[in-house]
């Protein structure tokens, strides 16, 4: 069984989300606050997700979130009672891959876990796919990214908008093109995050980010050749 960290101070939320997860096949592990949950992690690295309450004691779930993405892209779920638009990019700013504000849907929350776990599996494939762009290396088995042979660190949706955008230099991809096929049609969520993740990763990528990733104004993004 796949197995999902769920950390929050709530002992209610955490045993609710838990019951779901276990009906749904999964190994939910509990965390009652972000320190707990982050040594967790390091006792399990294969995990393979983790929902992360934001306003948790001794660490919260942004700080959570940016400890783990120093080392791994695991799939990341913010759930939190705030539902103002900077709280939102602060976690996706963080690293989070998806948002979720109490009260939910356990149904709903089960169907993003099942979206971002899909996602997030590589091909079982014999021979590694690789995606080249001048500097830029993509071993999509492995999730992979280097750039000038450096790797970089990547959140899913972040690794999943450059794959996209690489596997066809010189193509336009729309903002709803995107966010439909990475974000998927049922979300529901501002077309704007597609703006901010673009430019988180462009940040990432330094240099090569700013020299290939560009913007089309009103349209949306390409990854630019020479």
């Amino acid at each position: 069984m796949k197995k999902i960290i769920v950390a929050d101070d709530e002992a209610r939320i955490r045993r609710l989300v838990c019951d779901f997860l276990k009906k749904d096949g999964y190994d939910p592990i509990e965390a009652d606050d972000g320190d707990v949950a982050l040594e967790l992690f390091k006792e399990n690295p294969d995990t393979a997700l983790m929902i992360v309450d934001i306003m948790m004691p001794n660490m919260d779930g942004w700080s959570l979130c940016r400890e783990i993405r120093k080392t791994s892209t695991v799939p990341i779920i913010l759930l939190t009672a705030r539902s103002q638009e900077f709280d939102e990019l602060m976690g996706f700013e963080a690293g989070a891959d998806d948002y979720v504000t109490k009260p939910f849907s356990p149904a709903v929350l089960m169907k993003r876990v099942g979206l971002l776990i899909k996602r997030a599996s590589v091909s079982e494939v014999s021979v590694s796919k690789y995606i080249t762009v001048g500097a830029l290396t993509i071993n999509e088995e492995a999730h992979e990214v280097l750039v000038d042979k450096a790797p970089v660190t990547l959140a899913l949706k972040e690794y999943n908008i450059l794959l996209k955008l690489a596997s066809m230099p010189g193509r336009v991809f729309t903002r709803e093109q995107l966010l439909d096929d990475i974000w998927g049609y049922d979300y529901v969520g501002d077309i704007r995050t597609v703006d901010s993740h673009v430019a988180r990763l462009r940040t990432k990528l330094g240099e090569w980010g700013n020299q290939h990733l560009k913007t089309v104004y009103g349209t949306g993004y390409k990854i630019e050749v020479n």
